[in-house]
């Protein structure tokens, strides 16, 4: 999807159901979802501007990142399949393995939407995640040369994945879930099951674009693992300007426990 394609944004934006919100107040932020209590890292600051704060889709989040729909169909499977061959005992052993498992997922699906909370400013985006331990994740609009978009429902939730200028200071393990699947050699920050996608990738682009072009437009994200293991090709890049690449001198995006 072309980000210098007024229509083709647009069209997709026009789908959402959710309208994206601006002008929040810094102090409520600090009592909603996960607290960064003050810290500069996930915290807003005075001379910055909140343009939207979401949290991932509990449903979406669990279809999409936890795999309850592709587990849970894979368990009833097995249960049909040992029915089929009169094994009664097997197939409830299936059943009941299986519906263990997906209530299992869809309760760390659930913690771990409970305990996100994105934040976009004028000049950052701000991931407070972690389930069992909260970590907070600074990332310059700045450092951005690339936005990813994947649409996941018909009400226009979906996926932005990021890649980012500079040396790899965030790992997947630190970011999972809320990173793009089998791009290991450099982990891309992903915003999960947010709605109004199209919407809030587009609010991102015009932002960013106070700091130059942004040399890759969206693309619909692959899932599937790539063939070589590592990293997926990208489309080519289109004419534009480099993000300035980050020194470890400056402020970066790497990740702060609490």
């Amino acid at each position: 999807m072309d980000l210098n394609d007024p229509a083709t944004v647009t069209d997709k934006a026009a789908a959402a159901a959710t309208p994206l919100l601006a002008g929040f107040d810094h102090t409520a932020l600090e009592n909603e979802g996960p607290k960064a209590f003050g810290d500069k890292m996930g915290t807003p600051q005075s001379d910055e501007r909140v343009l939207w704060k979401g949290r991932p889709q509990l449903a979406l989040l669990a279809r999409t990142a936890f795999h309850t729909r592709t587990l849970g169909a894979y368990m009833a499977a097995l249960a049909l399949i040992s029915l089929m061959l009169g094994k009664s005992d097997a197939a409830i052993v299936a059943a009941v393995l299986g519906t263990a498992l997906v209530t299992l997922l869809y309760a760390l699906a659930w913690a771990s939407a409970r305990s996100t909370l994105y934040i976009l400013t004028d000049t950052r985006l701000i991931m407070r995640i972690g389930t069992a331990i909260e970590t907070r994740i600074n990332i310059p609009l700045k450092q951005i040369t690339a936005a990813h978009l994947a649409l996941r429902s018909k009400d226009g939730h979906g996926d932005i994945a990021f890649e980012l200028a500079g040396e790899r200071l965030l790992g997947t393990l630190l970011l999972w879930p809320h990173v793009r699947p089998w791009h290991y050699a450099m982990p891309q920050p992903m915003l999960r099951a947010v709605p109004d996608a199209a919407g809030l990738a587009q609010m991102i682009a015009e932002q960013r674009a106070g700091f130059g072009a942004i040399d890759l437009n969206l693309s619909e994200i692959k899932e599937a693992a790539p063939a070589s293991g590592q990293t997926a090709p990208q489309p080519a890049a289109l004419p534009g300007r480099l993000a300035p690449a980050m020194h470890r001198s400056e402020p970066g995006f790497e990740g702060a426990p609490a």
